[in-house]
This record gives C-alpha cells, structure tokens and sequence, in this order.
C-alpha cells in the first residue's frame, strides 16, 4: 500500500481525497492554489504544497508544478479527484515516466475513451448498442452531408472534453449552419480541438449510467446505476439512485454488459459508463468517463463501498474483495448539488464570503463539502459549493429526507441553488419519477428559472 498519496485537486473532491487516506493510514499532501491557502483541504491534509497562483492554468492545470510537488514530497502516487487533470492522458504518461502512480485508468485506455467517437466505436465493438452517429467532423460541409445520412433530430457534441461544452441540438436543417459554428467555436477554445460528431437525438430520454469497479487482474463488479436526467445545459444538478421507472431486469443487464465491455478494453479502476434510454426501454451508450464522479456518493450510499478506497487499493495493485453477488442495494439516494449561483438570474456565478455555514444532520444525511463560516468563495473555479447527499429505505421518504435537509441548511453570504432544489424535489413530475433529460428546460417557468 502507498505511503503517500498526493491530491491534486481542490474542494469538495479533495477534502474527500484526504479522509479516504486518513482512514487507510496513508500521509495526504495537497498540491494547493494560492487562492486555496486557508481552504478546509489544506487544513486537513498531512503535508501542502503551493503549486501557483489562483488561475487554474498556473495551478491545478500546471503539471511541471504538480509533478515537482509529488516529487518533492516523495508521494508515491497522485490522486487526481475529477475535472482539471483527472482525464489527462499527458499527465498519465507524466506520471508513469517519474515512477509516480497515477490513481486511474492506464493513459492508453483513457486516450480511447477520452475521444468519444473511439469509444462509441469501441463499445460498440464489445457488444453495447449505440445510437447511429458519425465519425468526426472538422468542417460545415462534412457536417452537411453526414446529417442527411444520420437524419434530424441531431445532437452535436464535442469529440474531446466534456462538463457540456459543444452540445447542441439541431432539430431542423436550416439551424445546422449556425449551430455547429457555435459548437465548434465553443469546443476550440475549452479543448483545443474542434472535432463534432452527430448522433440521433432521442426525445424524452433519461441519461443512466452505471458504475464499474476493475483491478488490474481483470476482475470488476458493476455497482448498479444512477439517475443523472435533471440538467441544465448538460450539466447535471440533481442525481439518484437507483434510476425510478427503470425495470429491475433493464438494471441488471446493462450493468453486467457494462461491466464485460469495460473489462474488454482492459480498463482498471473505477470509471463510468453514461447511455440514454428511450421511452421503449431501449438503452444506448453514449460515452465513458474514466475518473471518479461528482455524484459517486449516491452509489456508495445504496451499495455502502467506498469507491475513493476502492480507487487507491486497485491503483496499488490489490486485487477486488469484491464479487458480483456481493453487492447488496438498499434503499434509495439522492443527492443535490449546491453551487454559488442565482437560478433567479439565469444561474449567475457568486462570490463572496461565508457569513454563516451550518449544515443539517440526522438519519440518513450526508453533506461533502469545504465550506465553514468565514470562507471566502474565490472567483477561478466551478462554483460548486456542497453535496447534500440523503439515504432512505423508500425513494419517496428520500425526497421527504432531502427537502428536510435542504430547509435545515445554513448557508449565508452568497445566494445558492437551495430554493431552487427545493422547487425541483417538490416537482410534481420529478415525484412521479418521469424527468428525462430536457426536463428543466421545458419546466422552466414552473421551477422558477
């Protein structure tokens, strides 16, 4: 087992980072921002390290800095939490030339997978359905003619990257010219790179994806799936588990054929794979994100695994403890995510300070989050600020529990989410377990924004 381990990540994901090793016995080092100097994670960690100023590209984004920080600290292994570095295939190979483990999947498997139509070729090879699509697109003309094929509606995405940067839809021929532009340009500029490809757009779909665990003997488990349909722009605000109105027999076979497809790449550690699913129960895979989510509490609340443990055993090369028939789910988990925005002002960043931070407690109730009363929310990163995680034996006492906990939540000096969470758990609709994945665009003014 490592010794040390150096986060490299800020935030909720790093403080997260940092109790996993506490627990296993193994020394934290945070590689830190100077923004992030007086944060919660580098009061907690064991050893920090300023890698740069505020701006992500000198800091969290800088991997000679990283890089010299573990290096310097004698970390063994670097655990890169998700989002910044966590998809890197660069700092992967980095890593692996400095005798540094990174705590992920092999940089050549997360090359594939990173490009989205590699892995929808990919996937497809290894028995999973797929929506009909494209291969990459550069120009409007190749655009052009490869929407005749695949045929409107379409939705445009970006080949690299994500967080739902480059999603469009497109339902009518005389929008493709403006809208892949606009995509185009937008794919660029975050990543470098203005690949778009196509695929037929599903009315109604609900976006599923389940969780797979794989050590580097070619041995994993699924973790059954999660419910990701409420988003905003293609960002997700509200997560569960498991997905309501999905049959019992749907749930298992998309975990197992997720689970042997993963293995046929040969992918090791934790990843998940994302699909959409149609109004006839038909599923489709759409991608494959090979970190660790946002939203992992809700399966490690049903299933009770620690999936930050699970990474750092698998990445020091122990084998799974797991198997299949091991995996017990219970209940039911929602978690919502709190973030320094105005929903009342088409969702606006905030900044500002904590005037006062209390969160609720109780049976059932989790909260991840850097937060405390005094803490200054600086304007360089995701404006993510909590997660109120909530477990329940039944879905309908786990909105009960959620919206409880949400009027309980003490969160002063910067406007949040919470009201508008709560308007979403009280959602008739969302009661109804019927959201899809242009659900708050399309129930805009009734939830208020």
């Amino acid at each position: 087992m490592f010794r040390k381990i150096l986060v490299a990540n800020r935030g909720e994901i790093a403080l997260r980072v940092i109790r996993a090793c506490r627990e296993m016995g193994i020394c934290s080092v945070i590689a830190h921002s100077e923004a992030d100097g007086d944060s919660l994670p580098v009061r907690m960690a064991d050893e920090r390290i300023c890698i740069g100023p505020g701006a992500s590209s000198k800091s969290y984004l800088n991997i000679p800095n990283i890089i010299s920080a573990a290096l310097i600290s004698n970390a063994e292994a670097i655990h890169p939490g998700y989002g910044f570095l966590s998809e890197n295939t660069s700092f992967a190979e980095i890593c692996a030339d400095v005798n540094v483990t990174f705590i992920g999947p092999s940089a050549a498997v997360m090359s594939k997978m990173g490009d989205k139509v590699s892995a929808r070729e990919a996937m497809a090879h290894a028995g999973l359905p797929t929506l009909p699509g494209t291969s990459v697109l550069h120009t409007l003309a190749e655009a052009r003619e490869m929407a005749r094929e695949v045929a409107f509606p379409l939705m445009l995405k970006a080949v690299a990257g994500g967080g739902g940067r480059g999603i469009r839809l497109v339902r009518h021929p005389d929008e493709l010219e403006r809208v892949f532009i606009v995509a185009q340009n937008e794919v660029r500029a975050a990543f470098h790179d203005d690949g778009i490809y196509f695929e037929r757009y599903l009315e109604r779909a609900r976006h599923i994806e389940i969780q797979v665990v794989v050590d580097h003997y070619g041995h994993g488990v699924h973790l059954g799936e999660r419910n990701c349909s409420c988003q905003r722009r293609n960002q997700k605000v509200l997560e569960e588990s498991p997905s309501p109105r999905t049959p019992l027999a749907l749930r298992s076979e998309m975990g197992m054929k997720a689970i042997e497809a993963v293995k046929q790449i040969g992918y090791r550690n934790v990843g998940t794979l994302e699909f959409l699913v149609d109004e006839q129960e038909r599923y489709y895979f759409m991608e494959m994100n090979t970190r660790l989510q946002v939203e992992h509490p809700v399966t490690e609340m049903v299933t009770s695994i620690d999936l930050v443990k699970e990474q750092i055993r698998i990445a020091a090369g122990l084998p799974l403890r797991l198997q299949q028939d091991d995996i017990v789910f219970s209940g039911h988990a929602i978690e919502c995510r709190i973030t320094a925005e105005d929903s009342e002002a088409d969702f606006r960043p905030q900044t500002g300070r904590i005037e006062q931070y209390l969160p609720p407690g109780g049976p059932g109730v989790r909260v991840d989050s850097h937060l405390f009363t005094g803490y200054e929310v600086p304007p360089h990163y995701d404006s993510l600020l909590a997660k109120l995680i909530v477990w329940a034996p039944t879905r309908d006492e786990a909105i009960t529990r959620a919206l409880r906990a949400l009027n309980e939540f003490i969160l002063e000096g910067v406007t949040t989410t919470i009201p508008f969470l709560q308007r979403l758990l009280a959602h008739e609709e969302f009661i109804r377990g019927d959201t899809y994945t242009r659900f708050l665009q399309e129930e805009a003014v009734t939830l208020g924004i």
